[in-house]
């Protein structure tokens, strides 16, 4: 397992898997282990993948102080990555809360980054508002499922502030294209690879400076990919178009079907728009 020494000298483990040029892979979660990741529904076939596990999760170590799992104290340890690797300048794929790390990333170093490829992006690094309205017309999408009315009640209990831990794990199908075996199996596993306390770290007071990263992202000239899923409640498809609309040159490709993992609701439709990004 190959590692590296971040700045305050926590080891951080990365994983290497598939063929042609590097693309850098930043999980979400937040900070869930990358496995959850897997080759990206393919996409090892075009890009070599190097997913990161980010300080606390997978295979790196637990950090000594954990103030420093906040989103804008991991910047360092993707530039430790970098130089790692020995690349002078890397694309980044980064999906939900991820994309949050690269925000912050690409706002301290945008010389580094030679393209971005942001799925599902969470919006929390922008200051972009997703209103209730947007994640209950969206779920709205998907009112002939067998599971939407308990899912929907739920939903809208979260929306309405009322949600607790019983609510969320029935709005679960909603994070899918398709509530199947893999799908379960998939959220099943998350208990397991999160890292609850970092989680709530993560995004902590302090950490997002967003008229900072607004302004870097309208000078950021590099290509751009929004990878949105048209069932996404976390990131709807709008919010994703005005996210795109933050830098001069992006793409927003709607997913048809897909939810908040679009690599495992269609593999070959995922596949080729992250991998038409060089």
């Amino acid at each position: 397992m190959p590692a590296f020494s971040a700045p305050d000298g926590t080891t951080l483990a990365y994983h290497v898997a598939g063929e042609g040029p590097p693309l850098v892979c930043l999980p979400g979660g937040p900070m869930q282990d990358s496995a959850y990741l897997g080759d990206l529904g393919g996409l090892s076939a075009h890009r070599t993948l190097i997913r990161l596990d980010l300080r606390g999760t997978g295979q790196s170590q637990t950090p000594d102080d954990p103030a420093t799992y906040r989103c804008d104290r991991q910047v360092g340890d993707v530039e430790a990555l970098r130089r790692e690797l020995g690349l002078d300048r890397m694309p980044i794929l980064a999906h939900s809360a991820g994309a949050n790390l690269a925000a912050l990333y690409t706002t301290r170093h945008p010389e580094r980054v030679a393209a971005l490829t942001l799925i599902t992006p969470s919006v929390f690094a922008v200051g972009i508002e997703v209103t209730a309205d947007d994640r209950l017309e969206t779920a709205r999408l998907r009112s002939d499922e067998p599971w939407f009315p308990a899912a929907y009640a739920a939903l809208e209990a979260i929306a309405q502030g009322r949600g607790d831990a019983q609510a969320w794990e029935a709005v679960a199908p909603f994070w899918y294209g398709r509530w199947d075996d893999t799908a379960r199996a998939h959220r099943a596993a998350e208990a397991e690879q999160r890292n609850d306390e970092a989680a709530r770290v993560f995004a902590s007071e302090g950490g997002f400076t967003r008229a900072e990263t607004r302004a870097a992202f309208a000078a950021f000239s590099s290509p751009v990919l929004v990878l949105a899923g048209e069932y996404d409640v976390s990131g709807p498809p709008r919010a994703m178009r005005e996210y795109a609309g933050l830098f001069p040159d992006a793409t927003t490709v709607v997913q048809a079907g897909a939810g908040h993992f679009p690599w495992l609701d269609d593999a070959e439709r995922f596949v080729k728009a992250a991998a038409a990004l060089r």
